[in-house]
This record gives structure tokens, sequence and C-alpha cells, in this order.
């Protein structure tokens, strides 16, 4: 489901939610009349049937552990033994009397199974149902041993030892073929490495209401075009109407041209390089121009592709005080090592985990809190570049991305993306929406162009991507719903130990690597 080569026909939905917000939702549709049992057993459902669709019948272990994700392998092991699947369980421990994964286990009436690792390398096909997300330690060096032993895995909600908040290992996790996870993903589904461990991700509507989200709230959102809504082009526009970038070169302008006509594939009206004399080998639709870069009140400025440091430092003092909105990447971040207050004015900072680590310090294993401290700290939308890039604000948004595929890790991609949010920011987009679309925009270019990327090929790419996100179109359609660009997304911040619940502002409120 999240594999950046191929974009789904119908994205999942955008809210994620960690496990503490899982357990919310759950609380909340009990509280509403759901029965928890009525819960279990619609996720056991779902994990059986998403094992059907996937293999053909074959030898079973089930491994249930005591608590709500054991229960879930408990129905899904009697739903597969009833149709005829030859199915052993093995429980690492019983369930607490009275709970619902306790009268789910009374349901199993089939053959049990020594929890161990010989038992486990004797089945075709492994249910991991021990731990699920909210597990906060490393497995028990019995468990560990036990699913390592497995030839081929499903997890159910998520590979047992994986933290479902971070995508951190803890400890060892033997990865899953299949993962079936209930109502919304969460975080770990996304970030790595919990995304390549837990193999292919199917999500199963097993009868939450929607409407636990209105109190509940999403602890971050999976970028996609549902979330942001491009600038649509209108008869009366002219150049200077679609905003005006300057991009600054320094000893490399390799980096500041990919900047520049990043810039114009995305639809900036008018884009300057300084620093660079004019030249018949420059692309005749951009300006350049060897003087210094003027004040001004519009238009946004790219500063630090292919700088150097030492000139990073003078430029990004200097952009700051234009009155331009900034964007700080590359060398103009290495120039602020350890004094994150220089930064602070700029409208975006785009570090990869190098250049992250030299001014905020560790990322540590939360790239999601990491993130936003970064961005509470800078004052700026912090787009913390990688495979699972975060695109953080300083209000506590923050929305993950998963379009970008591994060809993207080339010289220069960096200064594309940084040309992409710099175009997006000239037109109007406010800085949060400007990162998440260049993001997601820059991940399905680079998978449209396919094996054998090179940076220069992310430019002919961008026009494509966009007709292909529906940029410009009306609200997407997902999973039966609509979700608008203006739709009340809510998530939970978490701010000096308290939490609070804040909404994702409407496309009129808002203005990679």
């Amino acid at each position: 489901m999240l594999d950046a080569r191929v974009l789904p026909r119908r994205l999942p939905p955008p809210e994620l939610l960690d496990p503490e917000a899982m357990a919310r939702a759950d609380r909340a549709a009990i509280e509403a009349g759901i029965s928890g049992l009525a819960l279990m057993t619609a996720a056991g459902r779902a994990v059986a049937r998403a094992i059907r669709e996937r293999f053909p019948p074959r030898r079973v272990l089930v491994l249930c552990g005591p608590g709500n994700n054991g229960g879930d392998g408990y129905i899904a092991a009697r739903l597969l033994q009833e149709a005829g699947w030859p199915v052993r369980l093995a429980a690492l421990a019983p369930p607490r009397a009275g709970s619902d994964a306790a009268l789910a286990a009374a349901s199993w009436l089939g053959p049990a199974a020594p929890f161990a690792p010989s038992t486990a390398a004797a089945a075709d096909l492994v249910i991991d149902a021990v731990f699920g997300a909210g597990l906060s330690r490393p497995l028990p060096e019995s468990v560990a041993a036990t699913l390592a032993a497995a030839r081929r895995i499903v997890a159910v909600d998520v590979p047992s030892g994986l933290d479902g908040a971070t995508g951190a290992a803890l400890g060892a996790v033997a990865p899953a073929r299949l993962t079936v996870t209930f109502f919304r993903l969460k975080p770990g589904h996304v970030l790595l490495p919990g995304r390549d461990l837990c193999g292919e991700i199917t999500l199963a509507d097993i009868g939450l209401p929607a409407s636990v989200l209105e109190t509940v709230g999403a602890s971050a959102l999976l970028n996609q075009p549902a979330l942001w809504q491009l600038r649509r082009p209108a008869a009366s526009d002219h150049k200077y109407r679609r905003g005006k970038v300057a991009v600054i070169a320094g000893d490399m302008p390799g980096a500041a041209l990919l900047a520049a006509n990043a810039a114009r594939r995305i639809g900036a009206g008018l884009v300057v390089v300084h620093g660079l004399a004019p030249s018949a080998g420059a692309p005749p639709g951009l300006i350049l121009r060897e003087g210094p870069l003027a004040a001004g009140s519009d238009g946004v400025v790219v500063c630090g592709p292919g700088l150097g440091v030492a000139r990073a430092r003078a430029c990004l003092a200097e952009s700051l005080q234009t009155g331009h909105a900034v964007l700080a990447d590359a060398d103009a971040l290495s120039a602020c090592a350890g004094v994150p207050e220089a930064l602070r004015g700029a409208a975006v900072l785009t570090p990869h985990a190098g250049e992250f680590a030299r001014v905020f310090g560790p990322i540590g294993d939360d790239r999601l809190a990491a993130a936003r401290r970064a961005a509470r700290e800078s004052g700026a939308v912090v787009v913390l570049k990688g495979a699972d890039t975060v695109i953080a604000a300083p209000d506590g948004r923050a929305a993950i991305n998963a379009s970008a595929p591994p060809a993207l890790a080339t010289a220069g991609s960096g200064d594309v993306l940084a040309g992409m949010i710099a175009g997006l920011l000239a037109q109007g987009m406010a800085p949060f929406a400007a990162a998440a679309a260049a993001v997601w925009l820059h991940g399905r270019a680079g998978a449209l162009v396919g094996p054998g990327l090179i940076a220069e090929d992310l430019l002919a790419a961008i026009p494509p991507a966009l007709a292909e996100s529906g940029a410009h179109d009306p609200p997407h359609a997902m999973h039966g719903g609509v979700v608008s660009p203006g739709a009340d997304l809510r998530y939970r911040r978490r701010d000096e130990g308290r939490e609070r619940l804040c909404r994702q502002p409407s496309a009129s409120e808002t203005r990679h690597e």
C-alpha cells in the first residue's frame, strides 16, 4: 500500500494515530455503544480475510499474546480453521480473566502448540499476534527467538517489537510479509525502519466511526494531495502575479541552477539567479544577475545550494534582512551548526539527517519528535529529508511522506526540492502547505522517472507529477469519503507535557534529502 513507485487508486486516510490515540479511539467507540468484542471480532476477521486473499491453504501457526492483539489472533485462528485451513495456536500467556481477549480465546477449540522456535519453524505461515503497537520495551528473548524462526509472518497491527509511534525497532524485530492494521495507520507504519519491517500493509475497516477523530485528534498526517491545493492559474495571470524566486549561486552553480529551474517548472512566474554572469549556455527563460540580492517584500529567496559554508553564512544573514521569505538549505544550514537561533526568520529549512544533527543535535529514534522540536526552536517549517521525510511546523502540525523512491538518493535531488518549495511559496502557499506539496510531488516525480534517475531528470517529471496529483482539482475522494484541503483535520500536539487539539488550517489560511 505504501510502495512509492505506484500511486494507489485510493490513498489511505491522512490521519495517523499513535498507539495512545488509537487506544482513545477504541474507548470512544466503546463508549458510543460498540462492544470491544465486536471490534476484536472484526479485526480478527480482517486478518483472516487478508490471508485468504493472498495465500492458498497451508499450515498456520498463530502466536497469541495475553492482550487485545492476542485476542485478534484467536479470532483469526478460528475463522481460518472454519475455512478448512490446518491451524495450530501457541499462547505466550493466557488473557486476563473476563477481558475481551479471554472471550475470544474461549472460542478457540483447535489444537494447541508450544510457544517455541521449533514450532514456528515447522509452520508454513506464522501469524504474529503477540504484542501490538503500544509495546515500549524489547521483546523477551523467547518471543524474539520464536518469531525469528518463522519462514513467513503476517503481523497483526505491527510486527511484535516495533514501536507504533516512531517506527523504531525495540530490539530484535522479525520482518513481516504482510501487516494488517485497523481504522487508521500509525506513524510507525510510515516511518523507517517500521515501513520496511511491516512489508505489505493493509488497512481494514473494523467498524470504528470516523466521528471518534473529532475527540481523539490525529497524531500526525500522511502527506498526500488531500492535504493541500495548489494555486489555480487564472486567465488574467502574468509572470509577476505568479510569483518571483531568487536563488543565490556560489562555487557550485549547478546546484543553484537546479533549484532555479525547479521553481520555474512548478509554476513560479519569474526566477532570478544572483551571483552568475549572463551566459549564452543558460536556459533562456532564466535571468542571471551578477549583483547582490536587493531588498524587497515580494519574492522568495533560496539560500544555500552550492554556496560554500563561509559565503552561506554571510548570504543567509543578508537574506534574512531583505524582507523576502527565505528557504535555507544545504550550506546555509551547515553555517548555523550549533546555533539554530541564527535561522530565526527563515520560512522553511530543508536539512538532511547530517545537517539536522549539526544544527539541532541528534535525531534519535523519534524523527517526528525531532522535527517538531527543531520547528519549534527555529520558528520555521522544518523538512527533515529522507525516505520518510517529515514536514513539521512550529505550531505542532506534522506530516510524514511516503512517496519517495530510493532513486532520489542522488546528488542534486535536494536542490530540486528546495526550488520546488520556493516556487510554491512564491505563488502564495503558506510554508507548511508548500513544503508538504513539494515533498510529495518531488517523490512522485522521482517515481515517474524510475531507474537511472539523475537530478536533472526530475525537472521534466514535475509537470506529469502535478497532473497526476490533481493538485488543482476539487477535493480528492478517499475510502468512500472526501477530505477537502479545508477540512477540519485535527491532530494532537504535545507541548511541555500538555496535549491540546489543533486544527489543520484550510487552504485559504495556508498561504527533500
